[in-house]
């Protein structure tokens, strides 16, 4: 299995390089930055880094993820341009090599000695919430939480002692009954939710998504960016994250999160663990993460507590 991670590895950072040879750099000295679902390598000596996403699911073909791709770069360079701090896009436009989407990014030098602050980090969420509001482009409703996804892999689970037991197996499906609907229509989630306005929001928790420069702390990874509650973006932290974020929000003018909305999207996100384990024979190391979130779910109430 090692092996078929290295194959993995060596042939996206091939086709980096190649690509970006192609389009004009003197890539000479590449070097992995990051490997887990992307593998993100820095073309050095060029300021350019390319991030190659490589552990996907069934249900995401070229096309679908050329098009995620391109909102979230078109997303990072809006923000960038409004001067808020990103990790902007590259002027290269992505490339489709070797069954590889590429996307293209500046180079930035990570303070290697600073820790996550992800209380910090939080508050901080507020003011890129606060930002986005502004983004006039057009977003899908909730395309973080992948239904298509969950719903694959619940099935591929079926006949898997090995990663979750048929009784954990079956409260999941029973909670994505539930849940489903309002994951998947917009309208359905407003009438279940009314007053909680929609915008568009990082998609995949930016207090552990803000990467450390040296030269300051800078949003990254807009690879989920979609239209959705901002409780989304905080689903799964603890108490003080969400003070944290709430004390933001009012320094701002924002509202404070909604403790209904977040027993939603909490409830929604242990479905996308669950669903997570199909991924362990392309990542093994997925394990050590995922069992004790599930073990943590069997903790919480069914479906968020929206089953009553």
């Amino acid at each position: 299995m090692l092996t078929s991670q290295l194959r993995r590895t060596s042939a996206a950072v091939d086709a980096a390089v190649g690509a970006a040879r192609d389009l004009g750099l003197a890539v000479t000295d590449a070097k992995v930055l990051h490997d887990v679902f992307s593998v993100v390598v820095h073309l050095a000596p060029e300021p350019v880094v390319a991030r190659v996403p490589t552990v996907l699911p069934p249900s995401e073909d070229l096309a679908s993820l050329a098009r995620r791709q391109r909102s979230e770069l078109d997303v990072a360079q809006w923000l960038a341009d409004q001067g808020i701090p990103v990790i902007p896009p590259s002027k290269l436009e992505p490339v489709q090599r070797d069954g590889f989407s590429i996307t293209f990014w500046q180079y930035v030098e990570e303070d290697k000695g600073k820790e996550p602050d992800y209380v910090a980090n939080s508050e901080s969420t507020a003011d890129l919430h606060a930002a986005l509001r502004g983004y006039p482009g057009d977003l899908s409703f909730l395309s973080a939480a992948d239904p298509a996804f969950v719903e694959e892999g619940l099935a591929q689970l079926d006949g898997e002692p090995d990663l979750i037991s048929p009784d954990d197996l079956d409260r999941a499906r029973r909670e994505w009954q539930i849940l489903a609907p309002l994951v998947r229509s917009q309208e359905a989630f407003e009438a279940r939710f009314p007053g909680i306005e929609l915008q568009p929001i990082h998609g995949d928790s930016p207090p552990a998504n803000i990467f450390n420069g040296v030269a300051g702390d800078l949003y990254s990874d807009f690879e989920l960016v979609t239209l959705g509650p901002v409780e989304w973006d905080l689903a799964a932290l603890g108490p003080e994250h969400i003070a944290a974020y709430n004390r933001g929000a009012a320094r701002n003018g924002s509202r404070p999160l909604d403790e209904d909305v977040l027993h939603f999207v909490n409830a929604v996100g242990m479905l996308r663990v669950v669903a997570t384990l199909t991924l362990t024979p392309q990542l093994p190391e997925l394990v050590d993460y995922l069992k004790p979130a599930v073990e943590h779910w069997r903790t919480l109430p069914f479906a968020g507590g929206l089953a009553g």
